[in-house]
């Protein structure tokens, strides 16, 4: 019998896309912005090289941050607690958000490469995305994409209806080769008309990649561009931080996933059976319901380029998580005091 065992209880404007070009997009969630999209629905992107190219503007920047204390989830946090920094300069936070009960946009990428056919990981997919389609709420929206050999593929575009997505993982098959990188990078793209403030990615996968044309460092750079936190269930790729005897790390491709996830202010969690499935989900669930989310306009004087983002707390025993940076202009520098 395989490791996975089932722990809880038609595709619609499919189309593929090739892997996009390092350094071609620049999408970003900024209400303000428009990205002019380039992948039609036959599979072919605007433009003779086959690659995407959004121009966008960046008025506005939205840092989503969860905040940890020993007793779990902190709630009851205002605007004050918080200190925001951009290129280690503390500057003002323009706006705050919370509300555990404010809708989500969700968005699931999954690897339907030849390698997750085995051990039942088909199986634990379709339970994890059934879990959160069980735990949906009001306003709640949620795609569907998958990858295999060169195919990034929408299956499922947004939508508050789950019946569309149901189908379409019933009818999951594993083939091909991975293209894992590539299929990370088209993340922006496949999100760019969300503009919700609380939205989020949950990436499915072994963490093999032997197809890619990307690195993947430029596939985060990508996503990191999209302000889009990304979840990973990594099924059997294990701790990112366990080391072997001679001090090296002995799951590579779990230091890959858990560095996407840290960047982009999402989590990693290693999958070894149900349980730790079911846990994983709950996990992630409850962090999209508990983000704070913190922002700022940019069109300062400086660079337009990429931007670190550091977020602070007021109380040192507490943890808070958040992505690590933005690209666009540097951020409106801060009014001057009344005279």
């Amino acid at each position: 019998m395989g490791l996975w065992v089932a722990l809880i209880g038609g595709a619609s404007g499919a189309f593929a896309v090739p892997a996009p070009v390092p350094g071609a997009a620049s999408a970003t969630s900024a209400p303000a912005s428009t990205p002019a999209r380039a992948v039609a629905p036959s599979g072919d992107a605007a433009g003779p090289s086959g690659s995407f190219a959004d121009q966008v503007s960046v008025g506005f920047v939205l840092i989503p941050a969860v905040v940890r204390g020993k007793g779990g989830y902190v709630n009851d946090l205002v605007q004050k607690d918080f200190r925001l920094f951009v290129d280690g300069k503390q500057i003002p936070i323009e706006s705050f958000e919370k509300g555990v009960g404010a809708p989500v946009s969700m968005v699931f990428l999954q690897d339907l490469s030849g390698s997750m056919g085995v051990a039942e990981k088909l199986d634990a997919s379709r339970e994890a995305v059934r879990y959160f389609l069980d735990q949906q709420q009001a306003g709640d929206q949620f795609a569907l994409a998958s990858f295999s050999g060169d195919l990034v593929q929408v299956d499922v575009p947004f939508t508050s209806d789950p019946q569309p997505l149901r189908e379409t993982v019933a009818a999951w098959d594993a083939s091909g080769t991975t293209a894992l990188n590539d299929a990370v990078a088209w993340l922006p793209e496949i999100t760019a008309e969300q503009l919700s403030l609380k939205r989020a990615a949950i990436l499915i996968t072994d963490g093999v990649d032997n197809r890619s044309t990307m690195t993947a460092e430029q596939a985060r750079d990508m996503v990191r561009k999209a302000e889009l936190p990304v979840y990973v269930l990594g099924l059997d790729s294990g701790s990112a931080y366990a080391l072997g005897a001679d001090g090296k790390k002995i799951w590579r491709l779990a230091d890959t996933l858990n560095l996407l996830a840290a960047l982009t202010g999402g989590r990693y969690y290693p999958i070894d059976g149900p349980y730790a499935m079911k846990e994983a989900c709950a996990a992630i669930a409850e962090d999209l319901r508990h983000q704070y989310v913190l922002g700022f306009s940019t069109g300062g004087p400086g660079s337009t380029g990429f931007h670190s983002v550091r977020v602070e707390l007021s109380s040192k025993s507490r943890t808070v998580s958040f992505r690590r940076g933005y690209r666009g202009p540097a951020p409106l520098p801060a009014a001057a005091p009344a005279k």
